[in-house]
């Protein structure tokens, strides 16, 4: 995985650094969910653990947070970017079609973490 932990600010857990690795790795036009993401790392239930550590980094470019939505495709985070806008223009900008803050054709779009990637 790629390491990320300096974009951590203080003393970052171990599981945090391994949410933004896992971030790292969502292919371009794909998303995923905090909840795929913390089953991925074996922490079923730490799903808005997931979401608090990408709002401390969500302006970072390398981070890819904008493909991070909820397990319905909703994009709950959207008022942590820039603006109210930017996490739909943002997926968008890479082919995924959003109507009503909802991720279209959710299921096409998904990246599971834990069927593509080995620990």
């Amino acid at each position: 995985m790629k390491k990320s932990s300096s974009l951590l600010k203080g003393n970052a857990s171990t599981f945090g650094r391994d949410v933004l690795d896992v971030v790292c790795l969502i292919p371009f036009g794909r998303v995923t969910t905090y909840g795929a993401i913390a089953a991925y790392l074996g922490s079923k239930k730490s799903s808005r653990i997931v979401g608090w550590i990408l709002n401390s980094v969500k302006e970072h470019s390398a981070i890819p947070a904008h493909r991070v939505v909820n397990r319905f495709g909703l994009l709950t985070a959207k008022n942590h970017f820039k603006s109210p806008t930017t996490m739909q223009e943002m997926l968008e900008s890479e082919g995924i079609n959003i109507e009503n803050d909802l991720v279209v054709d959710f299921e096409n779009y998904f990246w599971n973490p834990t069927s593509t990637l080995s620990i």
